[in-house]
């Protein structure tokens, strides 16, 4: 092989005598045998004619449709509610079925129900308020549940069912068979939970000062469970954390209130003439064209209306097409306010915000402002808002979501002042659950079963709104930094864990898988090809069903980006990320040059440092200076100095080399060996900053396909003219890298502060033991989860 005709770095290969893998920059070693790259053949479902294995719906895929007719009364002096109502189910599926599954969530308040008896004991060692002492009391007797009662098919001929805790079994008189449809009608009454006292995503709130009450209503009636291709029926019971699997549908609901009740509901409304004051419909006109939020209702109208008895009944009648629940408020307490909303690529949108007075001035300027944001951001990554409404209520509940209409709870202090914590707290919330008409709502995931699916991906997206609201918006979640004392901490799971067996709700359903979607797209992926497939899951998936393999072939498929060790490492395992520099070692090559050569060893000589007994021995007398005629020529030669024998053998070995040999002898080059180890499991991008002597700067990006091999360890080799001074990983914390402090190399010095206190008291210095009960104590207030007492998380999706 003739070198001069190799570029330069494969002459270096033959040079070095070293594989030309090695030439090039990288090797690895350790001998782990864990298949980390292994596709995920194994642990996905078959592609079939209802999924493909690109991740988009079959040619044959199928979903469940369901209408409903539900007229439903408040009973404001009760606290209670009675409806009825007549569904329609249509077997859209191939198979015959012989029974319908239904969903009664009122029962999760029954106090027989599997959520009240597998509740666990709270913390008494640590004591207990006065008022949520009362409530765990009355959480025992509260006669919560939904009684069932008429139930008959479309004939009025009496049907058989059977109640299982939160579900309810409705027996057919004969088999369903695909293409059919079948109606039947039930009527159904309970009363509405206390939601201060005994919490929940549905409930009512008692204001003591002016006596009057604030119902927020949902999963309310019963309603059909999904059938679907992978599991059939979604009849799991509703434990409090799993949320809920629904069919799409078209609904027609009255709902009869007190007629100086204000409501706000899922749908439009079809009779404003009946319900609303004339004034209240000319500002809804002045909305239509308004730049800015118009109150509908004003403070002083709500204020007054408080101190007013109702003199009758209202029925306010709501229509709503293809949507997978129906949710709603009332109360006479209600501000109001609304703006018509233009969606690019969709159409008009009626943005609204309900409140009462006690959050007037944090909502008035926020809450509507972020419903119109929220729908523009998500528009952006996924699909234009399709529903006519988005509406944000304020009420008892912290977070939670509906079609077209969420919950939201933060308010500002007494005195009417706020915090940057409150008006970004709100904020926040109102994004995630207006958001969440995307993500379950349309794009509709199997909530019971796979929390994440939906939490997850609208944090994300959340986070994305969050950055465009304004610079540094103090987002909680979507910095990979954020994340690592989760993904280091002995109580976790797999993302991949059913909804009901999760450790640390908040961080393992929202936190991490909105991180991880984040580390895709700006690190692993890129933006531009990440934000495409993201919006082709979107668009793939709306108004359908995705399991969690059609989300992770599509984004694979449409940025054709192989990314199975991503989804292993970050969805299957609890690895968390620790890379580590765990060496670096400068090469030069050796020029044979005795000027150079010479010259190079003399300068590492001469910088060694004086041994203690050498600088001791320097002042003692010297023998041979008595007797000069000892001194000869050893005494003063330096075996560094170039000698005319050394310059002779240089000339000689140029002149057997080709031009390119001697270029290459010349060339002044810097090899540094780079070495990064695996401390944590989770393989990811090397990420790497070189500083050089002058000053200058390189980034080296490395794929997470350097550790394909399943090292422990890999090697990157740097060739450069310029000395290497310094080295970072991971310098901008794009990959949760648990552990900074041997991210640099050299090694920097740890940098801590401690405090002083003052002298301890006699008797109350270092006691063990003590130390250790507070110890056990700090731990046995952690749930079964995880999460510390309060964390706002630990109820499900109130993120407020």
């Amino acid at each position: 092989m003739n070198p001069t005709a190799l570029p330069l770095r494969a002459a270096l290969a033959v040079v070095f005598s070293v594989p030309l893998a090695i030439g090039i920059g990288l090797s690895a070693g350790g001998d782990d045998r864990e298949d980390r790259f292994a596709q995920l053949r194994e642990e996905w479902p078959s592609p079939s004619s209802y999924r493909t294995a690109s991740g988009a719906p079959g040619h044959e895929y199928w979903q469940q449709t369901v209408d409903y007719e539900i007229e439903v009364e408040l009973d404001d002096e009760q606290q209670a509610l009675r409806g009825s109502e007549r569904i329609i189910y249509h077997n859209n599926s191939p198979d015959a079925l012989r029974y319908l599954w239904l969903q009664v969530e009122p029962n999760y308040f029954a106090p027989d129900s599997h959520a009240v008896a597998t509740t666990l004991a709270p913390n008494l060692d640590a004591g207990m308020t006065f008022e949520a002492t009362r409530a765990l009391i009355e959480r025992e007797t509260f006669e919560g549940g939904a009684e069932i009662t008429n139930l008959v098919d479309g004939d009025g001929a009496p049907l058989k069912f059977a109640l299982v805790d939160t579900t309810m079994r409705v027996d057919l008189p004969e088999a369903l068979k695909s293409g059919e449809t079948f109606e039947f009608s039930l009527e159904w009454s309970y009363a509405i939970n206390d939601q201060r006292k005994f919490g929940g995503r549905s409930g009512y709130e008692f204001f003591e000062e002016d006596q009057n009450y604030l119902y927020e209503i949902a999963h309310w009636f019963p309603r059909l469970c999904a059938y679907t291709d992978y599991m059939g029926w979604q009849n799991k019971e509703f434990l409090g954390r799993g949320e809920f699997t629904l069919e799409f549908g078209d609904y027609l609901v009255s709902i009869t209130v007190p007629d100086d009740h204000v409501v706000a509901s899922t749908g439009v409304l079809q009779n404003p003439g009946d319900v609303l004051l004339p004034l209240w419909q000319e500002r809804l006109a002045l909305a239509e064209t308004s730049e800015t939020p118009v109150l509908i209702v004003t403070r002083e109208e709500a204020e007054a209306n408080e101190g007013t008895a109702p003199t009758g009944k209202k029925t306010w009648t709501f229509a709503a097409e293809n949507v997978r629940d129906f949710a709603w408020a009332s109360s006479r307490k209600f501000i109001w306010d609304a703006k018509l909303h233009e969606i690019e690529g969709g159409d008009p949108v009626w943005a609204m915000s309900f409140w009462p007075k006690e959050g007037h001035e944090l909502w008035e300027p926020y809450s509507t402002h972020s419903v119109i944001h929220t729908l523009d951001v998500y528009g952006k990554y996924t699909f234009p808002y399709p529903y006519p409404v988005a509406i944000s209520v304020n009420g008892p509940i912290g977070g939670m979501e509906y079609p077209m209409l969420c919950f939201n709870g933060p308010r500002p202090a007494e005195d009417g002042t706020y915090t940057a914590r409150s008006k970004y707290g709100l904020i926040s919330v109102i994004i995630h659950e207006v958001g969440h008409n995307w993500f379950p709502m349309i794009v509709n995931s199997d909530e019971r079963q796979w929390t994440w699916m939906d939490e997850g991906l609208n944090t994300y997206v959340q986070f994305l709104a969050e950055s465009e609201w304004e610079d540094s918006y103090p987002s909680r979640r979507g910095e990979p930094g954020k994340m690592t004392g989760y993904m280091t901490s002995a109580a976790q799971v797999p993302i991949m864990t059913n909804s009901e067996s999760i450790l640390q709700f908040g961080n393992n359903a929202y936190g991490k898988p909105a991180t991880a979607l984040n580390v895709l797209r700006e690190t692993v992926v890129g933006r531009e090809l990440f934000d495409f497939a993201f919006k082709e899951y979107s668009r793939r998936w709306m108004f359908k069903r995705p399991e969690p393999a059609d989300l992770f072939r599509t984004l694979e498929d449409a940025s054709g980006v192989d990314l199975d060790w991503f989804w292993r490492g970050w969805f299957y395992s609890t690895d968390h990320t620790d890379l580590a520099l765990t060496g670096v070692t400068h090469y030069r090559i050796d020029t044979q040059d005795p000027e150079v050569e010479k010259a190079r060893r003399r300068a590492k000589r001469d910088a060694e440092p004086t041994t203690l007994s050498a600088s001791r021995n320097r002042d003692l007398p010297q023998y041979v200076e008595a007797f000069p005629e000892l001194v000869d020529f050893y005494n003063t030669f330096d075996e560094l100095d170039v000698t005319p024998a050394d310059v002779r053998k240089y000339e000689k070995l140029l002149e057997s080399r080709k031009p390119a040999d001697q270029e290459l002898l010349k060339a002044g080059l810097n090899f540094f060996v780079v070495e990064v180890g695996n401390e944590g499991g989770l393989v990811m991008p090397v990420l790497l900053d070189l500083e050089f002597e002058d000053g200058s700067v390189e980034s080296l990006r490395i794929p997470a396909e350097v550790w394909r091999n399943n090292s422990p360890s890999i090697s990157k080799l740097i060739i450069s003219e310029k000395v290497l001074t310094r080295v970072l990983l991971d310098p901008n914390r794009e990959t949760a890298d648990a552990d900074l402090s041997d991210n640099v190399w050299p090694p920097e010095m740890a940098e801590r502060t401690f405090r002083l206190k003052p002298q301890s008291k006699r008797g109350s210095g270092p006691n063990p033991m003590r130390d250790a009960r507070k110890e056990a104590q700090k731990l046995k207030r952690r749930s079964p989860g995880g999460e510390e007492a309060g964390d706002p998380d630990a109820g499900g999706d109130e993120e407020g």
